[in-house]
Formats: structure tokens, C-alpha cells, sequence
């Protein structure tokens, strides 16, 4: 199924993926006809094989649309496997298909279409017997084998009549046909694949014969309970075997006539009792052990149809519509079951008492299928006890739901009731005791560490609410319709797990087509159906508002989130919670004000860590509500609260910090929930202005900001965000005198603070005060203008190369940015209070020199970040500025601004690329108004037009770099498109080295013959070498990109130093530069290069011998170049480099001493 969902219609369209017939019927036959042909070529069975499952895989859940066409399939693979002259791989190829179509349709159903003549008994069981057992490769054979043959064992005829003159010719040493499907079926049963199955149900068809049945019955459950007693389940085998053996007994108890079992089975439960499989470590042999014992059950019971148990009537649709007209045929129905039900009193055998009890425990096990079984179990056979000890199951189910038993218990619980429900073998009389704990059921959740458990007993209950729909007539369920849709409805909406959602929906569904009493049941399904709860942020946020608007689910739904989610362990549910809750205050607002917040507030300063944040949340979020409803109404939000719910909420922050609750893991909580509150409280307009509450508000987002460093990683970000909200509301309603004029004292405190903490040793404190000096209101800025902004300026310098301090001039590039927008554009403004002619430059500076950030650590490039930061503030202040005052925006600015994003545009980290391309465009495609003293704006149009633009994807090297190679025609923006390019096309990522290397060499394909623009590409290259001479980070990339275009023919003047070797064949000046520059990187500071070098000059002078003339100094340089480790400390290799130097008579490099800058 597949829900479409359209945002502008309050209607959810639903498309039905349902199937009509077998379309695939002609692929499918081409496929088997295929076989003959394609059995002997490994790869092309695979494919048809696999062709075939995808065909089969498509009916899972319509599996009936197979039938008409089984009956083919089945005949066209038994002729061939029938077929003398196929061969054996072609024959278990053939069973492997019969598999797939069994595994799709049911081998219950397939099994039926096998040829079951007499002719087919002997064919099979001899074809069966020659398989090995331990081919892994063909198990699907033998386990087709076996139910053709469980089909064979259906004859009408004794199978002796098969043996000939077995029994009359002592001469003959042959076993029957009888001893022969037992050892087959016997030896199957102990083998670890699928076909163990298969032989369980081959023993349930044979053994059951009327003259198996007489001569072999007592014999094979002898050898079942022979095999469970001595066989240990410690071993793998063991296991299979016991497994095998169990497997047996269910199906032959299910299978057989009661007369015939009934003197076995209280054998059979005492070797069940004394093995003690319930105890067992394996969850399947507990599951087959669960399923023999209630097969048992019903042995000692008489199969009956109990006359007390409780009838809706007929379940059919169609006669449910027709109910007038067959009203006598059901009451004739009823009658019928109740002439046929025998005398409720008889004597109860002793066993069943213990089979119950076991089925009983089963309900509690740890493992879901156990479980399940056990529950099925009780169904079963409650229905056949008398009304009394059946009340009695029912009584022992109840005690499964006390808060002493886990899990576990609850879900065997929920899955007994519903089994009960179906059967009809849950009076209404037991429903006042039944609906209160599947109520409690839907919203178990216990939780266990960080996470919790009850998933599956709020889902079951929800199977048990889908159950009882179907099981009670309307009248039946009548008093308790409120409770179960308000709770169906609370777990619709507000369950965390999504399969729990799904099925209350379900579940609410049912109920409403079934019983029809649900309140607004047709409106509530439209909207929560099953695809639309999917979303857990659309359930409690929007679903759960519009179901809030029935009057009779308002104070469910509220109640719900402040017991049950508020307190919830996960954190994105309690938030949610309280996000909800503030949307639902417009539903019920004398309520929340009136009966929840005061049921919010102890719980704001309680122990309970969970339950205080989340209450804090909550507190925030209802009371901002509050105040919008009282805008609205025009009065004020201190109307709906009470006298005692303000000092409250003003208390809350004072009662944690006496308790020191700021501190530790709980702070991390805390710190945020508060801050919000602030925020919140600031934005709802809070009569506290000049009160001491407001001093501790701001201590709190102080010392949040300035102490980020103590806190985990995770919470960093939140804390942050929190603290600056709250800092920015809180500023704008308790420190302004009045409208647009701040308080001069707390002004000149927070800027200073925050000035003096840029400065500190701590960088994740200069992080959150370069932020809050960007959060500030405009009226906090003006007049401080001139410190806010040199401070700013000064953090984005990168001091000390060794001083990691890439977070804070991060974030005091965005906080310029910010607090530009903030204070606005004036072009002859004061500098001290707008964005002037005074002070813009120093901002564009600071930025662009954040555009050359390239800092290293142990994260890798983290000046990216930086950077980024750098471009989102240009482009924000540029926008504002041109907006304003375009006049502002000299032309070098502009173009040192577009050639540092084109740059950044042309490098090889794809996000930032994005970035940068995205920003370049911005401002490119810029019209109302335009960024002025933009170089080559026509080109640049040409090359990024508008309506392509924007979905050029940036991220992708293949589509950006043949865009960005197109801006080296360019002149000013040569220089740094090619040092961009230098970085992706020398770089390492296999995916950017490819597109941007062809881009590039496409580019200088096209320009061969123009000597001019050659020249000036060489020369701008050359320049970029000149300048990143000492900078690895460009010189070695480039040296990479220049072999690239040599090696492409491309361009013939530049080398790197491996083709620095193949230029020492010109004589004179050249050689001797070639020769000097060689042995400067034999001292390079990585390792890798010397060796690389020394390895490429060896082959140098063995390939020009005329470089040295004298062979005896030849030989010493080379064997210096070979026998010197040069990944050897800078010093030892020095020695030897300097050696090398003496014999070429070259002069030694002079090492130069860099000076520290003052």
C-alpha cells in the first residue's frame, strides 16, 4: 500500500498496490521452458533463478493469484525431472523452482497438486533415498521430495499390497515400503536444513494411515520419546534432533484422531515434563514444546463447541449489510451450535490442569514466538472446558498485568486476551476487569537504562482493542467506548514507536467500522489514518491538535503528555511534548492555565531529571501560548494566570541554583531547559522588569556561554543556541528604557564582557561571546559600534599558526555579519551606531583575510570552516549594503570579493565548493539592486545564466569544473580560479581529480595555438609557484597538476621536479638550475619527497651519461644516491646532500632563518 499525501488538500489519497492476476504467466513459462538450455552455464542459472524469485517474490501477500496457473507450472517441472535423459544438475534445478512457487503460495496448498497415484509411491521414495542428506547446494530437492511423498502416503490401499513377495520369499532381504518411509521420514528428521520440516509433515500424513496407524503408531512415538530423553540439547545436533523429534509429536497430535492418541498422551507429557523443554536455552525447542503440550490438551479434552461461550452472530460483511432478511437463519446458526455442544459437566483429566499451567508460564517466556504460541494455546483450549475452569484461565491470565511481573508477562497477557476475545471465550461479564489493564497495556513503557521496553505490550494491546471490535456487539462495549478511544487515540498520536502508532490506528479503525460508537470516529480515521501517523513530528504537533478540537479527547490528550511524555527518557519525545502541549493550549486555555501549570510547576524544581526538564519545557512553551491567546484577545497573559504561577515560574531558576542542579550531567539539561524558559517568559512579557530574578537570568546565560568547555561535546551546541535566544529576548523586554534606547549600565556591562572574553585562552568562550555580541538587539549595539566591531575584527586574525582558535574566528565572522544586519547601512552615518563609510572597510578586510584561513589540526582543514562562515557574512553584509548604499562598495573590494569566491569555488571540498558557488551566484544574479564594480559581469552571465544557474548542482565536480575552467579566460579572474584548480587537480579524491583535470586540459587543448593567452596562463602559473614557494599545501599540488599537463601534452614549459630530469639535457644555465633545484628537494622536509627525488636523479644520471664527465666521481654519486637511507633526520641527510654538491661543483643551498614576528 502507498499513501499520497497533498499538502494543499486536507484529504489523504490513498493508492492500493494490488494486484489483479499473474501478468507475469508468459515470463514466467519461458523461464521454466528455459531450463534444458541453461541448467550446464553457472551465470545464466543464477540469472534465471533470480528472475524468477523477483517474479514469484511480487505475490507474497496475494499468493491465491497463483492458483490457476500452479497446476501447469508443477506438470512442466515434474516432466522434466520425470525425464530418464535430464541430468542431475537440470533435475535438482527443477526442484529448486518448485521450491520458490511452494515458498510463495504454501506448502500446504502446493503440496495438494502433486501426482498422489500408486505408481508415484515407489519413483519417489527411490529417487528420495539416493539424495545426500548432506548436499548443502540441493536441499530444496529433498524437501520437495519429501511432501510429494507425505501426497504418495494418501493412497487407498494398504502398502503391503506394494511389497509383492516380500513376506512369502525368505530369500529376498528387502525392507517393506511401510519400513522404508519410516526410515526415510526417521533420518530426515534429524538434519539441520529445511527439509527437517518437511519430513515432520510426512510422519503427520504416514503414520496416521489406518494400517500404519495399527502396525507402526506405538513404535514411532516410542522412538520420538526415546530421542527426547536421551538426546542433549548442549550440542548443535542435539538440538536439530530434539527439534526434529518435537516437530513430529505437534504434527501427529494435530493431525490424528483423538481415540487413537489419547492413551499416549499422558505418557508423552510426562517425558515432556521430566526433559523440562520449558527450561531449555533454545527459544525454538520451547516454542515446539509450548505447541506439544496444548496438541495434548486437546487430546484429553473432548472436542466440543462450549454452549456459555459468547456469540456476536454472523461475522459476514454481507450479511451484516442484509441483517433484516437472515436474522432466523442466525438465530438457527445459534441453535444448532447449541444442540451440538455436549453436557458441560464431565470429569476433567488431572494432566490438563498441569498443560494449562505450562502454557501459563509460556505466556511470560522472553522470547515473542513462545509467547505467541501460548497464547494460542489457552484459546484453544479454554474453549473446551467448562464455563467455570474456563473463568478461571481467564482469572489466571488477569494476574499476568501486576506491576511485579515484566514485560514479558503484560505482552503474553494482551496476546491471551485477544486469542479469548476472537474465540468468543471472554464473557462481557469479565470486560469491567479486562479494559482497565489493556488501557494501562497502551501505554506501558518501563523503562530499563537509557532506553525502555513495552513496545511490544502497547502493540499487542492494540491487537487485543482490534480484537474486540470484531468480537462484541456494540451494546457489549458501550461503557467502555470513551476510555478505549481516548486511549487508542493518545497512542495513535503520541507513541514514540512507529509500529505502535500504525496499529492503535489500526486498531481505532476497526473500531469505528465495527462498533460505529466511536465519537467522531469517520473524522479522527481521515485524518490519523495509517500512513499519515507515520510522521512523529506531524502526530503530536498537527494530528493531535485537530483531534484536540472534539471536546471529548481535549483533556485526554493533555493529561496524556503531562503524566506519560513529559517525564519520557528520550529527550526529542519530551520536547516534542511540550511543543505539542503549546499548540493544544488554544484548545482548553482556562484549563492549562487553571489545573496544569500548577500540576507543572513542583514538578519544574523535583528530583526526577527527566521530569524536571521536560516540565520546565512545558512551562515555557504553555505560558508563551498564553500570551498569545491573551494578544489576541488584547489584555495580558498575568489575566489567565494566578498570583502563585507567576511567583513560580519566577522561582524556578532560583530553587535550582540553591540546589547547585547547574552542575554536572544535569546541567547539560538544565542550562538549555532554563534558558528557554527566559526566553519564553521575555517573549510572553513577564511583569519582572527591575526585579532580582533578571540578575540571575543573566548570570545563567553568562556563565553558560563562558563555560562552554565544561560541558560534553553533544550539548555544546544546544546549550549555546539556548543561552543566545534567551539573551536576545531578554535584552529586548528588560533592558530598554524605552522603545529603541537601551540601558546605558547594562549596555556598557554586556558589550564589555563580552569584548574582554574574545581576548580569553578558553576558545569555545570566545565562541559563545562573539555570538552574543551578534545576537544583541540594534538599541544594545548603537553607540558601541566602534569597540563591537574592532573586537570582532581582531578575534577573525589568525595570531598564532600553533594557537587552534578556528571556532572563535568563525564565529566572530558570522557575529559581524550579524551585527552589520543588526545596526543597519547610513552612508553618512556615525560610525558608533550604523554601517558608514568609516567602518566598512575594516569589516570587508577582516572578512577577506578570513577567505585565506587554511588552518590545519588533527581534524583536517578546519579553517574551511572559517571560510564558509566568511562568505555567508559577505554576502549578507554586501545584500544589506547594496540595498542601502551601494555607493559604499568600492571596486577593489568587489573584486577581491568575487576572485576569493571564485577561488573557493574552483577547490576540491565539494560542501564548501557548493557553498561558495551558491554565494558567488547570489550575488552575481543579484538585480534589485545590482552588486556594482562586478569584473566581467556580461561573461559571467554568459557563463552562469540566470534560469541555469540555479540548478547547476555545485557539489558535483562533473557539472562545477567545467563552469569554473571557463573563468580562466578571464584576466582577474585567472589567477585565483587556476590556484583553486591547482588544489582539485593535484589533489586526491579520485572523482575531482578526474573532471577537474579535464576541464583544465580541455581549457589548454583550446588555447595551443594562441601563443598570447598561453603566455599569459605560463606566466600566471608561474606567479602562483612564486608565491606558494614555502606553502605545501599549493606547491605540491601543483607540482602534481604541472606533470599532468606535460604528461598530456598540454604545455611544454613547466615541469615538476620529475621532469626537472628530463631538462638536465640542455647544457649550460638550465642544467646547472635544474641540477641546484634537484638537490634542494633532497633536503625537502617530507621524507617522501627526498626519497622520490634521489630515486629520479639516480635514474637521471644513468640515462644522461654526459651530465659528469669524471666516472670515478659518477660513481661516488651514485652510490650516495643509493646508499643513503634519505628518510633519515633533516640533519644526517644535509651532510650527504652537501657531499653531492662538492662533487657536481654546485654551490650548497644556505638554510635561512626565519624570524618569529613580534
Amino acid at each position: 500500500m502507498e499513501a499520497v499525501c497533498d499538502g494543499e488538500e486536507p484529504e489523504v489519497v490513498t493508492q492500493a498496490c494490488l494486484l489483479s492476476e499473474f501478468s507475469e504467466k508468459g515470463e514466467a513459462r519461458a523461464l521454466i521452458n528455459s531450463l534444458p538450455d541453461i541448467h550446464h552455464d553457472p551465470v545464466s542459472r543464477e540469472a534465471t533463478i533470480e528472475k524468477f524469485v523477483v517474479i514469484m517474490d511480487r505475490y507474497q501477500e496475494q499468493p491465491h493469484l497463483l492458483d490457476p496457473h500452479l497446476e501447469w507450472m508443477l506438470n512442466i517441472l515434474l516432466e522434466m525431472i520425470r525425464n530418464e535423459k535430464s541430468p542431475p544438475l537440470m533435475v535438482h534445478l527443477c526442484f529448486k523452482f518448485l521450491y520458490i512457487i511452494s515458498k510463495v503460495r504454501g506448502y500446504k496448498i502446493f503440496m495438494q497438486l502433486f501426482p498422489h497415484e500408486v505408481s508415484d509411491v515407489l519413483p519417489v521414495l527411490d529417487l528420495l533415498c539416493r539424495q545426500d542428506p548432506k548436499d548443502t547446494e540441493t536441499w530444496e530437492t529433498r524437501y520437495i521430495l519429501l511432501l510429494w511423498l507425505s501426497m504418495t502416503c494418501l493412497i487407498p490401499f494398504d502398502l503391503s499390497r506394494l511389497d509383492g513377495h516380500l513376506s512369502t520369499d525368505p530369500g529376498l532381504n528387502r525392507e517393506s515400503i511401510m519400513d522404508r518411509i519410516l526410515a526415510v521420514a526417521k533420518s530426515f528428521l534429524r538434519v539441520s536444513d529445511k527439509s527437517r520440516d518437511a519430513a515432520s509433515v510426512l510422519v503427520s500424513k504416514f503414520v496416521t494411515r489406518p494400517d500404519v496407524k495399527l502396525k507402526r503408531l506405538g513404535d514411532f512415538l516410542d522412538w520420538c520419546l526415546t530421542t527426547i530423553s536421551q538426546t542433549s540439547e548442549i550440542t548443535m545436533e542435539g538440538t536439530v534432533t530434539l527439534d526434529g523429534a518435537l516437530q513430529s509429536l505437534a504434527q501427529l497430535f494435530k493431525h490424528g484422531k483423538r481415540d487413537d492418541f489419547l492413551q499416549y498422551a499422558p505418557t508423552v507429557l510426562q517425558c515432556l515434563n521430566q526433559k523440562r523443554i520449558a527450561e531449555s536455552n533454545q527459544a525454538t525447542l520451547r516454542k515446539l514444546g509450548v505447541k506439544v503440550v496444548q496438541r495434548l490438551g486437546l487430546t484429553f479434552l473432548k472436542p466440543r463447541l462450549a454452549k456459555w461461550r459468547y456469540q456476536r452472530g454472523s461475522r459476514s460483511l454481507a450479511v451484516n449489510l442484509a441483517q433484516s432478511s437472515v436474522t432466523g437463519s442466525v438465530e438457527a446458526t445459534k441453535t444448532d451450535l447449541e444442540s451440538v455442544s455436549q453436557e458441560e459437566d464431565y470429569d476433567i483429566p488431572e494432566d490438563v490442569e498441569n498443560i494449562i499451567e505450562q502454557l501459563l508460564v509460556g505466556l511470560k517466556d522472553k522470547e515473542t514466538i513462545v509467547r505467541w504460541s501460548s497464547a494460542k494455546g489457552i484459546g484453544r483450549v479454554t474453549g473446551r472446558l467448562p464455563k467455570q475452569l474456563a473463568d478461571e484461565v481467564v482469572e489466571s491470565v488477569l494476574e499476568c498485568f501486576s506491576f511485579q511481573e515484566t514485560d514479558n508477562a503484560w505482552h503474553g497477557g494482551c496476546l491471551a486476551f485477544a486469542e479469548l476475545g476472537r474465540r468468543g471465550l471472554l464473557l462481557p461479564s469479565r470486560l469491567s476487569d479486562v479494559v482497565p489493564l489493556i488501557i494501562r497495556a497502551l501505554t506501558y513503557d518501563e523503562k530499563r537504562g537509557a532506553c525502555s521496553l513495552g513496545s511490544n505490550v502497547r502493540d499487542a494491546a492494540c491487537y487485543v482493542c482490534w480484537a474486540f471490535a470484531r468480537a462484541y456487539e456494540p451494546s457489549e462495549l458501550k461503557p467502555y467506548v470513551n476510555q478505549i478511544a481516548s486511549a487508542l487515540v493518545i497512542a495513535t498520536v503520541f507513541d514514540r514507536n512507529i509500529t505502535c502508532r500504525k496499529a492503535a490506528s489500526a486498531a481505532f479503525q476497526e473500531n469505528v467500522g465495527r462498533q460505529g460508537t466511536f465519537p467522531h470516529g469517520i473524522d479522527i480515521v481521515t485524518a490519523a489514518d495509517y500512513f499519515t501517523v507515520g510522521n512523529v513530528n506531524n502526530c503530536y504537533l498537527t494530528i493531535s491538535v485537530y483531534i484536540a478540537g472534539f471536546e471529548e479527547y481535549t483533556k485526554s490528550l493533555i493529561d496524556h503528555l503531562v503524566h506519560m511524555k513529559v517525564n519520557h527518557w528520550d529527550g526529542v519525545i519530551r520536547e516534542l511534548a511540550t511543543k505539542a502541549l503549546h499548540n493544544l493550549t488554544a484548545q482548553a486555555p482556562e484549563y492549562m492555565a487553571n489545573t496544569v501549570l500548577p500540576q507543572l510547576l513542583p514538578m519544574a524544581t523535583g528530583l526526577d531529571l527527566h521530569r524536571r526538564h521536560g516540565a520546565i519545557l512545558a512551562c515555557a512553551e504553555i505560558t508563551h501560548a498564553l500570551y498569545e491567546i491573551a494578544t489576541q484577545k488584547n489584555s495580558w497573559v498575568t489575566d489567565f494566570l494566578s498570583s502563585d504561577t507567576i511567583e513560580g515560574l519566577k522561582n524556578i531558576h532560583q530553587k535550582l541554583s540553591d540546589r547547585k542542579q547547574y552542575r554536572g550531567f544535569g546541567g547539560e539539561l538544565m542550562r538549555p531547559a532554563v534558558c528557554g524558559l527566559i526566553e519564553k517568559l521575555s517573549l510572553s512579557k513577564m511583569p519582572f522588569k527591575d526585579d532580582p530574578v533578571i540578575t540571575g537570568w543573566q548570570w545563567l546565560i553568562d556563565d553558560s556561554l563562558k563555560n562552554l568547555h565544561l560541558f560534553s561535546s553533544g550539548a555544546r551546541r544546544g546549550i549555546q543556541d539556548s543561552a543566545l535566544s534567551a539573551l536576545a529576548a531578554l535584552c529586548r523586554q528588560y533592558y530598554q528604557v524605552e522603545p529603541g534606547v537601551a540601558n546605558v549600565e547594562m549596555q556598557d556591562q554586556l558589550v564589555s564582557q563580552y569584548l574582554s572574553a574574545l581576548m580569553s585562552p578558553e576558545v569555545l568562550t570566545r565562541c559563545g561571546c562573539a555570538l552574543a555580541l551578534g545576537s544583541l538587539p540594534p538599541f544594545m549595539i548603537r553607540g558601541k559600534l566602534q569597540k563591537i566591531l574592532p573586537g570582532l575584527q581582531a578575534a577573525c586574525k589568525v595570531v598564532q599558526k600553533a594557537e587552534s582558535q578556528t571556532e572563535a574566528r568563525r564565529d566572530a565572522a558570522t557575529a559581524m555579519s550579524q551585527v552589520c544586519v543588526a545596526v543597519g547601512v547610513c552612508a553618512q552615518g556615525s560610525p558608533d551606531r550604523v554601517l558608514c563609510e568609516g567602518n566598512i572597510r575594516p569589516v570587508y578586510e577582516a572578512l577577506l583575510g578570513c577567505m585565506n584561513d587554511y588552518s590545519m589540526d588533527s581534524r583536517g582543514d578546519v579553517g574551511a570552516w572559517v571560510r564558509a562562515a566568511a562568505m555567508s557574512s559577505l554576502m549578507d553584509v554586501t545584500l544589506l549594503v547594496v540595498a542601502s548604499a551601494p555607493e559604499l562598495l568600492s571596486s577593489d573590494l568587489v573584486q577581491r570579493m568575487m576572485c576569493c569566491l571564485v577561488q573557493q569555488a574552483a577547490e576540491k571540498i565539494d560542501r564548501y565548493r557548493a557553498h561558495a558557488g551558491t554565494v558567488f551566484l547570489r550575488l552575481l544574479h543579484s538585480i534589485d539592486p545590482a552588486v556594482p564594480h562586478i569584473p566581467h559581469r556580461e561573461e559571467l552571465l554568459s557563463i552562469f545564466p540566470p534560469e541555469t544557474g540555479n540548478s547547476l548542482n555545485w557539489n558535483a565536480a562533473s557539472q562545477a569544473f567545467p563552469h569554473i575552467t571557463q573563468l580562466l579566460r578571464l584576466h582577474q579572474y585567472q589567477y585565483h580560479t587556476l590556484l583553486g584548480l591547482t588544489v582539485s587537480v593535484g589533489g586526491l579524491t579520485e572523482s575531482t581529480v578526474r573532471y577537474s583535470s579535464q576541464s583544465l586540459f580541455e581549457y589548454l587543448k583550446g588555447i595551443q595555438q594562441d601563443a598570447t593567452v598561453l603566455q599569459q596562463f605560463g606566466d600566471t602559473l608561474l606567479c602562483i609557484f612564486r608565491d606558494n614557494l614555502r606553502n605545501d599545501r599549493v606547491s605540491v599540488p601543483l607540482l602534481k597538476m604541472v606533470d599532468q599537463i606535460l604528461a598530456n601534452g598540454c604545455f611544454e614549459l613547466f615541469t615538476s621536479e620529475e621532469r626537472f630530469c628530463g631538462m638536465v639535457q640542455f647544457k649550460g644555465d638550465v642544467r646547472q638550475k635544474v641540477l641546484v633545484q634537484l638537490l634542494m628537494l633532497l633536503c625537502h622536509p617530507f621524507p617522501v619527497i627526498r626519497k622520490t627525488t634521489a630515486s629520479q636523479v639516480y635514474e637521471m644520471f644513468l640515462t644522461y651519461d654526459d651530465v659528469i664527465d669524471d666516472e670515478q666521481v659518477l660513481a661516488d654519486v651514485m652510490a650516495s644516491l643509493s646508499d643513503t637511507n634519505w628518510e633519515s633526520d633533516i640533519a644526517t641527510v644535509r651532510t650527504h646532500r652537501n657531499q653531492l654538491c662538492d662533487w657536481l661543483g654546485l654551490p650548497r643551498p644556505i638554510l635561512v632563518t626565519k624570524t618569529s614576528p613580534q
